[in-house]
């Protein structure tokens, strides 16, 4: 048969043939909490997990939330490429690069996820055996920062507030991060726009409400977003995508909504140089979200629609678990590829087992056919 999740997809790029995955299978950013990733170095455990998930089938694997400054990151355990006291961070920009090359080596592109966690960093891992909320100082915790002085959410600690001068340097060190994920051979670049973290914090009247330039109406909110995006594509190749993880609604008429952030996108894409949006939502402290299965589609659907006279793509993500699920998304065209997250933690097969019961062709399934072939 043929297969729409298991077409190829090409993300465009400013000049050049943009990046083209083998499928349309992405692997979702997620936090790895299990280690603990001292001064935001990869360890082996996220050489095999990334590995994994590549020789698995992946078109696209994403890197969990990659902090572009100590500060930035959303737990003491997190991952990173930053500056150390004004110098390039070797040891964590050797180490993604060691964990590139081997998904290349399997076949699949890779994405890291560029981010910064404003008001909600120094948080607690979410596992079972941690508390909630902020990490005191004396626990490895540290003062956070934010687009004001007010908690982002019910249990945090209040960061402190940057001025225009601080939100500057938070630009900055995003165009530096940039510049060590080409250095590391990133295929691509995934912008943390979501989940209640310092850009969404910018952009979400929920929790932005600056005066100054950063603040007020929506253009003054967008402001960081523009900025971090324009200093990222500024360093970032022009032969290569740049991507946006977006949540597209706070589900409250009291935050952001569906259309304004479509009229974002389309901003950042016609004119800042945008690819590629992956739409999810919440974060903040809205409404209640009605989760269920494929719950963010029609949120992907509506931004791919406000796109509809540029070629990004859009990606949905949210309880997307099975192969029929995810290949009815894209054949009716209501994404033009689907992020799978918690469904890939348990199986990192699951790109090849989808192709396996989507009765595509043996040679065609993105794995070596022993893992297979006693199935048929």
């Amino acid at each position: 048969m043929t297969s729409s999740l298991f077409s190829p997809l090409t993300i465009s790029a400013p000049t050049g043939d943009g990046l083209t995955l083998r499928n349309r299978a992405i692997v979702s950013p997620m936090c790895q909490y299990i280690v603990d990733a001292h001064d935001g170095v990869p360890l082996d455990w996220h050489l095999q997990h990334y590995g994994s998930l590549a020789a698995g089938g992946f078109g696209l694997v994403t890197t969990e939330a990659t902090a572009v400054e100590p500060r930035g990151r959303i737990s003491p355990r997190d991952i990173g490429l930053w500056n150390d006291i004004g110098l390039w961070n070797d040891e964590q920009q050797q180490v993604h690069a060691r964990i590139v090359d081997f998904v290349h080596s399997q076949g699949a592109a890779i994405a890291t996820q560029l981010s910064h966690a404003g008001g909600k960093a120094s948080t607690y891992p979410w596992l079972p055996d941690q508390p909630g909320g902020t990490v005191p100082a004396d626990q490895g915790g540290w003062q956070t920062v934010g687009i004001t002085d007010q908690p982002v959410f019910p249990g945090l600690d209040a960061p402190q507030a940057l001025d225009a001068d601080g939100l500057k340097q938070v630009v900055d060190a995003f165009r530096d991060a940039a510049r060590r994920a080409d250095a590391a051979g990133y295929d691509s670049i995934q912008l943390h726009g979501a989940h209640g973290y310092l850009m969404y914090q910018a952009l979400s009247p929920l929790t932005n409400t600056r005066t100054d330039e950063y603040g007020g109406d929506l253009p003054g909110r967008s402001r960081l977003m523009r900025e971090i995006v324009d200093a990222v594509r500024s360093v970032w190749p022009a032969t290569k995508p740049l991507g946006l993880r977006l949540s597209a609604t706070d589900w409250t008429e009291r935050g952001l909504d569906l259309e304004t952030a479509a009229a974002v996108m389309h901003e950042l894409v016609a004119d800042h140089g945008l690819n590629w949006i992956d739409v999810s939502s919440g974060g903040l402290n809205g409404g209640p979200i009605p989760m269920g299965p494929g719950y963010q589609v029609s949120l992907a659907t509506a931004i791919k629609d406000a796109l509809v006279d540029t070629d990004a793509v859009v990606s949905s993500v949210g309880m997307i678990t099975d192969a029929t699920q995810a290949e009815t998304i894209l054949a009716t065209d209501q994404a033009d590829a689907v992020s799978i997250g918690r469904a890939a933690l348990r199986n990192p097969h699951w790109a090849a087992q989808a192709a396996v019961e989507l009765g595509v062709p043996l040679e065609d399934n993105p794995v070596a056919d022993q893992f297979w072939r006693a199935y048929l």
